[in-house]
């Protein structure tokens, strides 16, 4: 279907790629990994055509068809989400627009033209027929309602969606084309636990084959069946899930170490001996003979080391029993009750996991814990001795755009030596020159991890966590859940992301039309309990 055969690329000095080959065959679910910058993006790029190889070849079939969801906002005309999502149909749904204006045509029986439109009209509707139109609109609400939309919202204009859920009717839109080659950038960063449950059913039993990117595990586990690694201008390819992948990614290194350590030791056998003995004549046959073997051995070239972003927070100061205590507390939006007579009470060390379907009230429950949004009714009152630290996504807003990375690190905590500094930039994903940055540059998601890097520094006794892993990629994601897993506060989160949740979860509030629901226990607890990973859990 598609095959890299020894692709070279580069960008100025910056080699991508070096002789990397791969195969995508028909049907096969594959994983795309790799640091940021490693190459993932050019890897589409090249499939697409958009880009040419230096050298080697990527060859497709000229018929395949290709369906590209990427991190970048399509235009979209002033229409319904329904429509826009039918207009991904690409042929299919031409046809469809094609016979609504014929037919208003054909109202006209004394057109000259009558029999002309009546034969066009008879073709599109053998396209539209053949391509599956008449259960066009069934299948796009289908997947709408899959990815998170009322029906209400499906007739509602795409115009006055925000940017997150414009992302998802982009790809209600791909997965109705139904293409023979699915390319997914990322395709979990807008969505709700309960749509990417929903999505990656959707993938696992799609019969195209599908190349994607994404930081979510299970997600990977439970689709993919073969994982490229791009790392270093090399494509390697390994056989099973993500977890799998891991599994042999350390063992490949270390035999690579292994061996790279062997012929070291061997060489500085070698190149002592030579030394010792070059000046003794009695030796200069060995010297010499050992000097020609020394200049054929192929170097085995040293690994690349992979090193894991650790961060150990500041010891927090230990608060009172009572952490948070919410009495009575109603909410609402206009005619619409968010919460209603509210009573919970969060003490010192527990973890909750806030969870609920789409508009259930998660996020507003955290900005009243944190003091950024005061009920209608009742009191959320914090306890004696509690210093918060709420992270949202609205806050990297908040950031400098006119200083560095590291600036906006210093500016933060001006008392601190530059390695402290570096050492937690570096935890979350800013190494080397990324450090000098301007913030203005940055993208989402790099603004989002250094408002996290500079809350998680204050190490405050409560932390309020409203989706702590959007954008965040695999590596900072572990260094995250392993920091945490070390703070010996207390935490209140929403976060989608299921890794998080069975790392840190030790109590999980289900918010639901029913009421609250709290289930004392693990994430993996609640799962067994209620049967379902998420509340609102979709189908087809």
């Amino acid at each position: 279907m598609v095959d890299f055969t020894n692709v070279t690329k580069q960008y100025g000095k910056q080699i991508l790629f070096l002789e990397a080959s791969f195969k995508v065959n028909p049907g096969e679910k594959i994983g795309l990994v790799g640091p940021n910058g490693a190459g993932k993006t050019t890897v589409f790029r090249l499939i697409l055509g958009e880009e040419r190889a230096d050298e080697g070849a990527v060859e497709r079939p000229r018929r395949l068809t290709i369906g590209y969801f990427r991190q970048d906002f399509a235009e979209w005309r002033d229409r319904s989400v329904l429509a826009e999502t039918i207009a991904g149909a690409g042929a299919v749904a031409e046809a469809g627009e094609e016979l609504a204006i014929l037919e208003a045509k054909l109202e006209d029986i004394d057109d000259p033209d009558y029999d002309r439109i009546l034969e066009r009209y008879g073709e599109a509707q053998a396209r539209y027929q053949e391509g599956g139109g008449y259960d066009l609109e069934a299948r796009a609400r289908a997947l709408l309602n899959g990815l998170g939309f009322s029906q209400v919202e499906m007739d509602g204009k795409v115009g006055a969606l925000s940017g997150g859920w414009r992302m998802r009717v982009q790809l209600a839109r791909l997965l109705l084309a139904r293409p023979e080659l699915l390319l997914l950038d990322e395709p979990t960063n807008y969505l709700d636990i309960e749509s990417i449950v929903w999505l990656e059913a959707w993938l696992r039993d799609y019969p195209g084959a599908v190349l994607m990117t994404c930081h979510d595990r299970d997600v990977m586990n439970r689709v993919v069946g073969k994982v490229l690694e791009i790392d270093g201008g090399r494509i390697r390819t390994y056989t099973g899930d993500y977890d799998a992948y891991e599994r042999a990614r350390a063992l490949d290194a270390a035999q690579r170490e292994a061996e790279f350590q062997k012929q070291q030791a061997m060489l500085a056998k070698e190149i002592r001996f030579i030394e010792r003995f070059k000046a003794q004549p009695s030796k200069a046959s060995q010297v010499q003979s050992r000097a020609k073997k020394l200049e054929k051995i192929e170097r085995i070239e040293e690994p690349r080391r992979f090193i894991e972003r650790t961060y150990a927070f500041a010891k927090p100061e230990r608060s009172g029993n009572d952490v948070v205590a919410v009495k009575g507390v109603s909410k609402g939006y206009g005619a619409r009750r968010i919460h209603n007579g509210l009573d919970l009470m969060v003490r010192r060390g527990e973890r909750w996991a806030i969870m609920g379907a789409n508009g259930a009230g998660k996020t507003t429950l955290l900005k009243m814990m944190a003091g950024a949004l005061a009920p209608d009714a009742g009191a959320v009152t914090i306890g004696a001795s509690v210093s918060l630290g709420y992270f949202a996504q609205h806050q990297m807003e908040t950031l400098d755009a006119d200083l560095t990375v590291f600036e906006e690190l210093q500016a933060h905590a001006p008392r601190e030596g530059q390695g402290v500094l570096r050492n937690l930039a570096g935890a979350f994903g800013f190494s080397g020159d990324d450090i000098d940055k301007p913030i203005h540059v940055l993208s989402g998601g790099e603004k989002a991890r250094l408002a996290m890097a500079k809350m998680l520094f204050d190490a405050p006794n409560l932390m309020v966590l409203d989706e702590p892993t959007n954008h965040l990629d695999l590596a900072t994601k572990r260094a995250l859940v392993r920091a945490l897993d070390g703070y010996e506060g207390t935490l209140v989160f929403v976060s989608h992301d299921r890794t998080f949740l069975r790392a840190l979860a030790t109590r999980v509030l289900e918010l639901g039309p029913e009421g609250p629901h709290l289930y004392p226990g693990t994430y993996d607890e609640y799962v067994t309990a209620v049967g379902r990973e998420a509340p609102g859990l979709r189908q087809e």
